[in-house]
């Protein structure tokens, strides 16, 4: 195991929840009480579960690096390595599709692409 890829990978996900708990609780929520957002589909609703839910997205994205580099550095040795990164790639994209669904009640149509990634790249797997 390569103790420097894992331990890097452990603080991207530490880095990934402090991103998203703090980007929370002092950024998005204080951003979101504003009253001159823009108004798209008749009101800002969307805009403001766009907000929230690319802000928690960058997160996600964090965490399927720090997955990928636990797989390079031999955290997991049960799958081949091309595997492994391929089913932490549609991890990554599944987790994306759910955030997309609940953050923006499925209004944000980028659920059904990431989907579609992860349908693809589990099905490259044997």
């Amino acid at each position: 195991m390569n103790l420097f890829l894992i331990t890097a990978a452990v603080l991207i996900i530490a880095t990934g929840l402090a991103h998203s708990w703090l980007g929370e609780r002092y950024i998005i929520r204080r951003l979101l009480r504003r009253d001159d957002l823009p108004a798209l589909f008749g009101d800002d609703s969307f805009t403001r579960q766009t907000v929230r839910y690319a802000w928690h997205l960058t997160t996600v994205a964090w965490l399927g690096l720090a997955s990928v580099l636990l797989v390079v550095g031999g955290a997991f040795p049960v799958l081949g390595v091309g595997d492994a990164l391929v089913f932490a790639v549609a991890q990554t994209f599944v987790l994306s599709a759910v955030l997309a669904l609940l953050l923006t009640r499925a209004r944000h149509l980028s659920w059904v692409v990431f989907v579609a990634i992860a349908a693809l790249c589990l099905l490259t797997l044997r």
